[in-house]
């Protein structure tokens, strides 16, 4: 089965190789599947993990379905990937993992809430996104970790400020000018927690369900085909 896989800052392309062979390739723009119909030899499976929209136009639901028209399994998890299953699952895209969860149920609903932004040389992440939080923090006041009122408020605040400005130490810092350092320690403990990082979470769960699907094993050396087609914005 050949899989080429678009990522980018939601999951470690080093980790992803670990964990499924693909072809790996930069946050997915309009256009970048409508280039792989055109291949050859197209690929048998498709996964989206990230995308652009901001500087690129955004991947649209017609190329997501002209792929599984081709014969294409698509899947989607995690951001631009959990977006586009959400609209395209009636006509068979396969949506993983709970942040496609958060927007098929309609508990979610706001694009913005998975949008980052990240350094366009190194894929690195420079601000956080909003979905990361309330899962996380949903499941706090669920085990009464942390206090539903200062979670309602935290992600009041996170939800006023700009996406590409939105960091958790820069929202905990208002919500600190609030409630007082000392009352917020619990939160920032909780959030600082790796598996509150669930477009990491999701994006590793696409690749393991495209693996149970038929994909390739990781080789040895744990080493994908990465290939760039540009810089993701």
């Amino acid at each position: 089965m050949s899989v080429v896989v678009f990522l980018g800052p939601s999951l470690d392309r080093a980790d992803a190789e670990r964990e499924l062979d693909a072809e790996y390739l930069p946050p997915v723009r309009r256009g970048d599947i409508d280039a792989l119909l055109t291949r050859s030899r197209r690929p048998d499976t498709i996964g989206i993990v990230d995308g652009r929209f901001l500087h690129s136009m955004a991947i649209s639901p017609k190329e997501v379905l002209r792929a599984i028209d081709a014969g294409i399994s698509v899947y989607g998890s995690s951001s631009m990937g959990a977006l586009r299953a959400v609209e395209c699952a009636p006509y068979g895209m396969v949506g993983v993992g709970r942040v496609y969860e958060e927007y098929a149920s309609g508990r979610v609903d706001a694009d913005d809430e998975v949008a980052i932004a990240y350094d366009e040389e190194t894929g690195r992440a420079m601000s956080e996104p909003l979905v990361n939080w309330r899962i996380a923090l949903a499941a706090g006041v669920a085990a009464g970790a942390v206090p539903e009122p200062l979670v309602q408020r935290f992600l009041a605040l996170g939800k006023a400020t700009y996406f590409p400005q939105r960091t958790r130490a820069g929202v905990l810092r208002l919500l600190a000018a609030e409630f007082g350092k000392p009352e917020c320690a619990g939160l920032a403990a909780y959030l600082a927690d790796p598996a509150a990082d669930a477009k990491r979470t999701d994006a590793l769960a696409l690749l393991r369900r495209i693996r149970r699907s038929g994909g390739p094993e990781p080789s040895a050396s744990g080493a994908g085909r990465t290939r760039d087609s540009g810089r993701p914005s």
